[in-house]
């Protein structure tokens, strides 16, 4: 411990990151800038190409500071597991889907920590930092490390770190939002508490490995029920012909006892959809049932059908129906000002409109192409001509290029999933909200 202890000190520890996506490359950018010689390793060798030559490919990741850390040789990539056996520390930053059957997938886990088993050495740290279900650190990845006869807590040293990035987020990043940090034995918390505290302002250790896998799912539960919660509350506002944004930002001037939560069109991003569906299986195996968890899901998951409702009710008011109806959808994004489509509502809108007979039409500056196949076409550029030759325009993401007057101006029908259009002027029954 005192041998690598010394190195993380003197940043002469070198460090891997296996995953180079919106969780791994920030982080192995921090690391490089901080000092450190990183290694980011990933299976797809076009990502680990990129980051090679230092080409940025993540919005949250200065292109400046890429180039800067692999000019000089700090951060390279590989998909050659074998370089594990050189490196120091590992920071596992890999996907934790679900499976069809909405069971966690854990099959990345697994293979990173085979990976890592192969090249297991004294003193070598590994820190597990993707989401996944309390006990998986110390049920699934210690067994096969210590399959090697090497001694957690001696000999390697296990901890688990949640995640907590939050694209897009201008204020907070890696470094100013504080870590979390659980550990198999005290000296693996010791340890990676002082990697970390290499590149974060705040070190927040916790007892255990479980406590922290749970701090990240109960993260994410909150904001999921608080969601549903709101969600529930524009369907029914909409039933008593209230303005459900007017109620909350009435709500949210109480001082105390309240915290804002808004509506949206449906839930997106690998966290907040996958997340509590991994504490909830845990629970089953416990004969616990996560009815929170559960309600919240089936209400946020049944947000694109209510949007696809209100599309219809607005086109039945303009004597029309979905079926051949020429509708826009403003954004592929799960978020606001980001490329990320992972999980997006917007994916199921065009799906159910489609279903319908609607021909659907999208556009979003930031992305460049539809995930899957076959594909709606992409409106190249949003113009007055094509806002006006829509039947309906479904506001989906708010970006913040968008000019709101003008979609509000042009469309003759306007779906606002977001609240985008509240301060442009448009004419009486030209927007539906949700």
């Amino acid at each position: 411990m005192n041998k690598l202890q010394g190195k993380i000190e003197a940043k002469t520890a070198r460090i891997a990151v296996i995953g180079l996506g919106y969780v791994g490359l920030p982080l192995a950018v921090d690391f490089a800038m901080a000092g450190f010689h990183v290694v980011g390793l990933d299976k797809d060798p076009a990502r680990a190409a990129e980051v090679d030559a230092g080409r940025n490919y993540i919005p949250d990741v200065s292109d400046a500071d890429m180039v800067a850390v692999a000019k000089d040789g700090r951060l390279t990539g590989t998909t050659d597991v074998a370089v594990l056996r050189e490196v120091d520390a590992i920071c596992i930053c890999v996907p934790t889907p679900l499976s069809k059957t909405k069971d966690p997938d854990v099959s990345f886990i697994l293979h990173a920590t085979d990976a890592v088993q192969q090249h297991l050495h004294a003193p070598q740290l590994i820190c597990l930092e993707s989401t996944t279900y309390p006990g998986t650190t110390r049920e699934l990845v210690l067994p096969r490390l210590q399959e090697t006869g090497l001694t957690v807590g001696e000999d390697f040293f296990l901890a688990f770190s949640p995640e907590r990035i939050d694209p897009g987020n201008a204020q907070f990043k890696l470094k100013n939002t504080p870590k979390v940090i659980g550990g198999t034995t005290p000296a693996c918390i010791s340890l990676t508490s002082a990697l970390y505290g290499h590149i974060v302002n705040t070190v927040v250790p916790v007892s255990s490995t479980e406590a922290a896998e749970m701090v990240k799912l109960l993260e994410n539960t909150f904001r999921s029920v608080n969601i549903g919660l709101v969600n529930e509350m524009a369907i029914m506002a909409q039933k008593l012909g209230l303005d459900v944004w007017e109620v909350i930002q009435a709500a949210a001037t109480k001082p105390y006892g309240f915290m804002p939560f808004y509506p949206g069109p449906g839930l997106g991003g690998h966290c907040i959809p996958v997340d509590p569906h991994y504490l909830a299986w845990k629970l089953k195996t416990l004969n616990y049932r996560a009815r929170f968890i559960e309600l919240a899901g089936e209400i946020n998951a049944a947000m694109p059908d209510h949007v696809v409702e209100l599309v219809a009710a607005g086109l039945n008011q303009h004597t029309k129906s979905v079926k051949g109806s020429r509708i826009l959808v403003l954004g592929l994004s799960y978020k606001k000002d980001i490329d990320d489509v992972r999980e997006s509502p917007a994916l199921d809108i065009i799906t159910l409109l489609e279903a319908r007979g609607a021909a659907v039409t999208w556009h979003d500056p930031y992305v460049a192409a539809y995930p899957t196949t076959p594909a709606p076409a992409k409106l190249p550029e949003l113009t007055s001509a094509a806002l006006q030759v829509a039947d309906c325009v479904v506001i989906v993401t708010d970006h913040s290029t968008y000019d709101w007057a003008t979609v509000v101006q042009h469309a003759p029908l306007v779906i606002d999933t977001r609240n985008a259009t509240q301060h442009a002027d448009a004419p009486p029954g030209r927007v539906l909200k949700l």
